[in-house]
């Protein structure tokens, strides 16, 4: 028989067949404001005149931030759960918290994002630059502010985090990864005209993401073939009643599928082995962009890694721990070991990324409710410190532009003493002293582990926090005790905007060292997931 006398002789299917999902656009509203703005802010490179577009693309992007981010305070005041869109998206208490400080986050970066795109010859070249017809018209387009397409690049990245740190199903989760992660592959090139290391920077975040994403969709697949079903509840509930009746090998294929959707998910939380992209993205992308990814992605990747962990697998925590736990543990100490060696300090601060990773990863493994909190807590004081870090990086420039190479720094506190200070104490958090974010962090997440049995992990956290605080120091050490150099460079004056995002990092910094109990009281009560 045919597919012609098959398809001819078939019922034809009624409308209501396959009902439409339900939608709760009371729950949604805080990401359809984002990604709307972004698509409202493609047309206004559309049809506003080249001369208001950054001014209107700055107040357009803020305004839906703050829009987003009001409405997500009110959703949450109600202390609603809700699950909707036909299961696919599950707006909880922690969907919440890390959606607020993804915005949050976000709204701190765009300052700093905002203020280099309206430079004049800064990073985000135009594309009048490129289109420009004569050598000396592309010269006068390079001198001009630069590309405002970096706001729906932006907003369209963040809108995608927000769907990942609440998808309910794998499904959704992979789509979410991909309209995050496209955005970032070109924000990542806009310095293109300015750097080559640009090009390639974007080029490997391409590839290894693409191949990362390949990896989290057959994980993906095999998942299904377990359970039957995409839906994180659906596979928790497969696993304890050991597979469905018609898979010939249900355990195979669950851990297998496991396997893979971890590589996908530990791609972007840069953890050792998937960590090798680091170093040269973070180097290569516009310092902004860079603060955007160390802070931004992080949060977005770990909350659906701990979505996923807690919601799908939680059943299988002690097959997971020993090799997760593994993974940190090599995570910390290479992190912390390759920081060491560099000499760039965005390179630096990557592998500082990649290590902190790992401490995050023994918060994860806990799976205990203080495990879950305290590593909210960490995503939010290590987001708003990177921040402020990359900052100050973006400030110590010479006549090329950013002087990141570490023999540069030699004498700044004598040439600049404030900015070293600040750059001193973010250092110092990073390190974990007392009194910093860094320190309440790390303590946090090291007695959930210790809670959950894993001490092995907290003596690997603490050895690795002892490698990891060399490569601060000597950064301290060079910039208020070394001799400055001949062609030293200069701290430029930072403008209203980079200004509010060092204050902003620095007083985060200093707040939650000094005084966590509310945002860890807030992290306590969103530490519960829903099925």
């Amino acid at each position: 028989m045919s597919v012609t006398t098959l398809l001819a002789g078939a019922a034809p299917l009624a409308a209501d067949t396959i009902p439409a999902p339900k939608l709760d656009y009371a729950a949604l509203a805080p990401m359809l404001i984002v990604l709307g703005a972004a698509c409202v802010s493609m047309l206004v490179e559309a049809f506003i005149p080249r001369s208001a577009r950054h001014v209107v693309q700055l107040v357009l992007s803020l305004a839906a931030l703050v829009a987003s981010l009001v409405w997500l305070v009110k959703f949450a005041s109600e202390g609603k759960a809700v699950i909707t869109a036909g299961a696919a998206i599950a707006i909880d208490r922690p969907s919440l918290f890390l959606q607020g400080l993804i915005v949050v986050l976000g709204i701190v970066s765009l300052l700093m994002i905002a203020e280099r795109a309206l430079e004049r010859g800064g990073p985000f070249v135009a594309q009048a630059a490129i289109t420009a017809g004569s050598e000396a018209d592309r010269r006068q387009a390079v001198r001009e502010p630069g590309a405002t397409e970096v706001y729906p690049l932006t907003l369209f990245a963040l809108g995608g985090m927000m769907l990942f740190v609440s998808a309910n199903d794998l499904l959704t989760m992979f789509v979410a990864l991909e309209v995050f992660s496209l955005p970032l592959y070109l924000l990542c090139a806009l310095a293109r005209r300015r750097r080559l290391i640009s090009q390639e920077a974007a080029l490997k975040y391409f590839l290894l993401g693409a191949f990362a994403s390949a990896f989290f969709l057959f994980g993906l697949a095999l998942v299904y073939g377990y359970s039957g079903s995409v839906k994180l509840g659906a596979i928790h509930n497969a696993h304890l009643a050991g597979g469905t009746p018609t898979t010939a090998q249900p355990e195979v294929l669950f851990f297998a599928g496991l396997a893979l959707l971890a590589v996908g998910l530990l791609f972007k939380v840069a953890a050792v082995p998937f960590h090798v992209w680091t170093p040269d993205v973070y180097q290569g992308a516009p310092t902004p962009i860079t603060a955007l990814m160390a802070s931004c992605t992080k949060v977005a990747a770990f909350g659906g890694l701990l979505r996923v962990l807690y919601v799908a697998f939680d059943g299988a925590q002690w097959d997971i721990q020993p090799i997760v736990g593994t993974l940190a543990v090599l995570t910390m100490v290479i992190g912390g070991v390759l920081a060491v060696t560099q000499t760039d300090i965005k390179r630096l601060l990557a592998y500082s990324s990649v290590a902190n990773a790992g401490y995050l990863l023994v918060g994860a493994l806990a799976f205990n409710r203080d495990g879950l909190a305290w590593s909210m807590f960490y995503l939010a004081a290590y987001g708003f410190t990177v921040i402020a870090a990359f900052a100050v990086v973006s400030l110590v420039r010479d006549a090329d532009g950013e002087a990141t190479h570490l023999s540069r720094w030699a004498g700044l506190g004598r040439r600049s003493p404030l900015y070293a200070s600040v750059f001193t104490f973010l250092l110092l958090a990073f390190a974990g002293i007392p009194l910093t974010s860094g320190f309440t962090a790390k303590f946090g997440v090291f007695a959930a582990a210790i809670e959950g049995g894993q001490t092995w992990l907290v003596i690997a956290g603490v050895v690795g926090s002892m490698i990891l605080a060399f490569p601060y120091l000597r950064v301290v050490v060079m910039m208020w005790l070394s001799e400055p150099g001949e062609q030293s460079p200069t701290v430029s004056i930072p403008g209203a905007l980079t200004s509010a995002t060092l204050m902003i990092g620095v007083l985060a910094t200093l707040v939650l060292g000094v005084f966590p109990t509310p945002v860890q009281d807030l992290a306590s009560k969103a530490a519960e997931f829903i099925r």
